[in-house]
């Protein structure tokens, strides 16, 4: 990585008496500004051009050696600059992305460190232990205390594994709710959105999380003072675990330790952050995650293809037309194979079925011939991807209890996958979807990131399930998608109520954009070709549909950052809309330039990316529907030439109807579009 570093401010280093407890830093534009006071105990604010963000919010951490307890201690030493960077990454929303902060280094007497960042669009912190002796965590103290009572977006934890507290899916839709009213025995998830005054919004989230907790939040005992506090809570440190949770698939702890976390020496924790806006639109391509997260640690990173994935488990390999019985079988996915060649996509997943449900060496479903396919593939030009369980691709039959569950992960070097994944590399396997984590305790988290370098050395690319984005994505770029998200798949089983389905899918849509894609790539898995308005959707799991229209469809494959994108719907209805999936297979996954042209979380969003000369721009909106105007002015000079797609005239009555339309545009043009009910608009400019 080239390092572009330049220090604006002479570092100043002073030692600090019991009297100077307040230190202020400040974002590169003047307009965040970052206060620490340390006269009690250890606490930061956040103002945005004058205007409070967060008030004073308590730091602090419990650690414990042996039998001596420690805290965060009495800052001594402050150091304070200003910082220019920039760093590369070819599997983003955009090649560069820049890192320009103030920062302020705060060193204690109990061998801690706070560091501190103020950004243009927001502030964050860390603390980092310099113990050199193993020492546990018992508890760190993080907060979130606003103003006011203020209206909010969460994502609350349901529908535990096995009734474990912290096992969970990382799916959650949003309740939109004052503060006040967050319901006090649920934990959320981050991000979480808090809207300030004057359209501002506060996104609280943590960020590069490695061999630590992943961070739940809290609203505050309504008996403290500050009632409009968030608090954060940790996953306790697992001891023993068992198999169970859905369909036996998960290991769920059955018994937690009094900590959350062990430290065998020094070690950041991870960041706690703020993310600040004014407009709504600039959530889209704020990089704070990409920012606050470990830099790659992959030296050659040539063999790493992002790209689309003709999948079979949505549309319950519902092909026709065939002389075959379709389902889980060679000839159905030499089907798919010729559909992702035929249609220049980088690869096929087979799901769930193609191995044994207690192991991936062994009783292998008959009916998949899988070094017949792997050759087959690669005649075609189209890679192989294969689910799997977590918990069977680190599982070791040797190191379970009695109770036939895992008194400890069997963690090591390689987070216990390097057979299995060496057996199949060695084949010819690209990757594998690795599905059900559901738990982001510091083991689950230790576990990710060895699964990744061990992946990485056998040239493997990884998808994560029951897991949503923290960091380890620019680390291990092979890890090209994570779930985490309540996309597709919940269709087909979305009951109804009353004239409608019970969930706003589409305005989930709009949302998951500026909040869960904040943290990085989410494996929505779009694509379908059977589109429904509210009074005609209802769930059904063997012919699944989605809510919306078929442009709304369309626009997740540029609006939705997702290196390894899925085709969601079966190869036969792509072929029998083949004009829509020619469009689809034009579009990246990776860009080199984003441009968030507008928006309103919860309501619509409208992006712009590049890759190399090409503009690739989509529109979405909720079930409202709306009228847009696109600003052209990011294009070169001269002519260019528009593919659009758009919403038909009768969308709102058969959402599968669509306009298509090939017209020239230059960057002086400003293009008026409409959006149907739960609709989309797409376009690719050269």
């Amino acid at each position: 990585m080239k390092k572009l570093l330049m220090v604006c401010m002479v570092c100043l280093l002073m030692a600090v008496g019991a009297s100077a407890g307040r230190y202020e830093v400040s974002s590169p534009n003047g307009k965040v500004k970052v206060t620490v006071t340390t006269d009690d105990v250890v606490k930061w604010s956040v103002a945005y051009d004058g205007r409070t963000v967060l008030m004073p919010s308590e730091i602090n951490i419990e650690l414990q050696q042996g039998n001596k307890t420690l805290s965060l201690g009495k800052v001594g030493k402050v150091a304070k600059k200003q910082v220019r960077d920039s760093f590369q990454n070819p599997f983003y929303r955009k090649s560069t992305i820049r890192d320009d902060y103030g920062q302020l280094m705060m060193y204690t007497n109990q061998k801690m460190t706070i560091e501190v960042r103020a950004y243009d669009d927001g502030a964050a912190y860390r603390l980092i232990s310099g113990h050199t002796k193993p020492t546990v965590v018992k508890n760190e103290v993080v907060e979130y205390c606003f103003d006011a009572d203020y209206q909010a977006f969460v994502p609350y934890v349901n529908d535990n594994r096995g009734g474990e507290r912290y096992c969970y899916s990382f799916e959650s839709y949003y309740d939109e709710q004052p503060l006040s009213k967050m319901f006090a025995d649920s934990l959320a998830i981050t991000p979480l959105a808090v809207c300030l005054p004057q359209g501002m919004r506060a996104i609280v989230m943590d960020a590069g999380v490695e061999n630590y907790p992943g961070m739940f939040l809290v609203r505050s005992d309504q008996r403290e003072v500050i009632s409009d506090k968030l608090r954060a809570v940790f996953a306790p440190y697992p001891l023993e675990q068992e198999v169970g949770g859905f369909d036996r698939l998960n290991l769920v702890p059955t018994k937690r330790a009094d900590f959350i976390a062990k430290l065998d020496g020094r070690q950041a924790l991870p960041w706690r952050a703020v993310v600040i806006t004014e407009k709504d639109a600039d959530i889209l391509n704020c990089d704070m995650a990409q920012r606050l997260a470990p830099a790659c640690r992959i030296s050659d990173t040539s063999w790493i293809r992002p790209g689309k994935v003709a999948w079979d488990w949505w549309n319950n390999t519902n092909i026709t037309g065939v002389d075959f019985p379709s389902g889980m079988n060679t000839k159905t996915y030499q089907y798919y194979i010729d559909f992702a060649a035929k249609n220049h996509l980088e690869y096929i997943i087979i799901d769930e079925g193609w191995s044994g449900k207690e192991s991936l060496m062994s009783e292998l479903n008959e009916e998949i011939d899988l070094p017949q396919l792997i050759a087959y593939g690669q005649q075609k030009g189209v890679g192989i991807i294969l689910w799997s369980s977590w918990r069977n691709l680190i599982g070791d039959p040797h190191q379970t209890s009695p109770r036939g569950g895992f008194k400890s992960l069997p963690l090591g070097g390689d987070g216990g996958g390097s057979m299995v994944m060496k057996h199949y590399a060695d084949m010819g396997i690209k990757g594998f979807k690795v599905d059900f984590f559901d738990r982001d305790d510091q083991q689950v988290i230790a576990s990710a990131y060895q699964l990744a370098a061990c992946a990485a050395r056998h040239h493997l690319l990884l998808d994560y399930h029951g897991l949503k984005p923290f960091g380890i994505q620019r680390a291990y770029p092979n890890i090209v998608n994570f779930e985490g998200v309540k996309g597709l798949e919940n269709s087909k089983w979305e009951p109804r109520v009353g004239d409608g389905p019970l969930h706003n899918q589409p305005r989930y849509d709009v949302t998951a954009p500026y909040l869960r894609m904040l943290a990085g790539p989410m494996d929505y898995t779009p694509g379908a070709m059977s589109n429904a308005m509210r009074d005609s959707f209802f769930g059904n799991n063997g012919h699944p549909m989605s809510q919306g229209t078929r442009v709304h469809q369309m626009a997740m494959y540029t609006t939705f950052e997702a290196p390894l994108q899925m085709l969601a719907d079966s190869p036969t209805k792509y072929m029998q809309n083949q004009e829509c999936t020619d469009f689809i297979a034009q579009i990246p996954t990776t860009f080199d330039e984003t441009i968030a042209l507008d928006g309103q979380l919860g309501e619509y969003t409208l992006i712009a990316r590049r890759k190399g000369d090409t503009w690739y721009l989509a529109a979405m909106t909720d079930w409202t529907p709306r009228d847009l105007v696109v600003d052209l002015s990011f294009l070169a000079p001269g002519q260019h030439h528009a593919d659009i797609f758009a919403d038909g005239i009768n969308a709102t009555k058969e959402a599968t109807d669509y306009q298509h339309i090939r017209q020239a545009v230059s960057a002086s043009d400003r293009l008026p579009i409409h959006l149907s009910s739960g609709g989309g608009w797409v376009a690719i400019i050269k």
